[in-house]
């Protein structure tokens, strides 16, 4: 499981222009399973996305095809961690 914390690096009006595609990029790979949630940050200064990847690298090229890295308009910090201990509606995504 991973936690991905995206921090913009451009203007607001860079990232709205941009929003659409990084959206239907978002729900692509939410219907994938790659991705678990996403949401903005506030401040409104970049998003936090949790995904579950088979690995690290796949994690890596599904973000390198987001819009918003193609257009250099965001950083991407990725934290792996093993969910131990989950509320009874995440079970089944807790480490055995």
């Amino acid at each position: 499981m991973f936690i991905v914390t995206l921090n913009y690096t451009a203007p607001l009006e860079r990232i709205d222009a941009y929003l659409p595609a990084h959206r239907a990029w978002l729900q692509e790979h939410t219907a994938r399973g790659l991705l678990l949630m996403a949401g903005r940050k506030e401040p409104r200064d970049g998003g936090i996305l949790v995904a579950h990847a088979a690995d690290r690298a796949a994690l890596d090229a599904a973000l390198r095809d987001d819009p918003f890295a193609q257009a250099g308009l965001a950083t991407y910090a990725v934290t792996e961690f093993v969910p131990t201990m989950t509320a009874e509606a995440l079970s089944a995504w807790r480490a055995q």
